[in-house]
């Protein structure tokens, strides 16, 4: 491809044009896109791919962090699911997302399974306890119908073992598998020791005790550097993805330890997004480190 139909990003070779390029996230809850993968979904979809998002459950169990919406806790009135759809449309305006989905909607409705052996996990009507077939045909339909070349999603392990991003993953897997649209790459996201333990020590240096841990073996998320095969520089991205983050206000507090790393790390320790690629080949171009900087290297269109 000649340099007419290239430009460079942070210093990355990159097509000038992702027109006709399909991407695909399934994640559990809102606001886990934005955390994991906000600056890969706002830049691909700046460039002109299309980007699809997957959300299983609404996150009827997460921790609501602001007061004024405390009422509406699964313990309470028990209405959150319903804000974080709101939250989650905000969040994908922020991002430039038009294609958002939930897993079944509008036909059938996963709810957030909570952690396990909790009260929450042994309801019926959550993800984790849902029938397995049923909910992968809801994500073969998808699948089947926007036809991705690329799917992101967790690892077996859902990232830190939440049991509906253990069922996404497995969800996703299986669904990749049965649908009859061949995904050419799968990516799974992962946090690399190198770059936790970097931001926990200047975190550490400046007076912070980042997530409570002086090691980031010891975060459940961590995973060692070996995992890492793709390194998206979404750093001109990166606003709008705090734009989504603050949209996502009863999850994450502009007081807490996220905005607390780029408040002082600066905003690149969130414009770098990580990922092990577990199906298709490695394309160039490769960083010094030898690890792919374009996800959507190496798809025929």
């Amino acid at each position: 491809m000649g340099k007419a139909n290239r430009y460079n990003i942070a210093g990355l070779l990159m097509k000038s044009s992702y027109q006709g390029y399909r991407l695909l996230l399934v994640h559990a809850h809102p606001d886990d896109e934005t955390i994991n993968n906000g600056a890969t979904m706002a830049m691909y979809a700046a460039l002109g791919a299309q980007v699809t998002l997957v959300t299983c459950t609404r996150g009827e169990e997460g921790e609501v962090l602001v007061e004024e919406h405390a009422h509406k806790a699964a313990t309470s009135e028990d209405l959150l699911g319903e804000h974080r759809e709101i939250e989650l449309a905000d969040a994908m305006q922020a991002l430039g997302i038009k294609d958002f989905r939930f897993l079944g909607a509008p036909s059938r409705k996963y709810r957030d399974s909570g952690m396990m052996e909790t009260e929450p996990n042994k309801r019926t009507d959550n993800f984790w306890n849902a029938n397995f077939d049923e909910a992968t045909a809801h994500l073969v339909s998808v699948i089947d119908e926007v036809k991705p070349h690329v799917m992101i999603t967790y690892d077996e392990f859902g990232g830190y073992g939440h049991p509906d991003h253990i069922q996404a993953h497995r969800v996703a897997m299986a669904a990749a598998e049965k649908s009859d649209w061949d995904i050419t790459k799968i990516y799974w996201n992962v946090v690399p020791r190198s770059v936790l333990q970097e931001s926990i020590n200047q975190m550490k240096a400046l007076g912070s005790d980042f997530m409570g841990v002086d090691n980031a073996d010891d975060l459940p998320f961590c995973k060692d550097d070996s995992f890492v095969s793709a390194h998206v520089d979404g750093n001109g991205y990166v606003n709008q993805k705090m734009d989504a983050m603050r949209a996502h206000a009863t999850q994450i507090a502009v007081d807490g330890p996220f905005f607390a790393l780029s408040n002082n790390l600066g905003l690149q320790v969130w414009g770098n997004e990580y990922y092990t690629l577990v199906k298709g080949q490695k394309s160039e171009p490769l960083d010094d480190l030898g690890r792919e900087t374009d996800l959507l290297a190496g798809v025929s269109l």
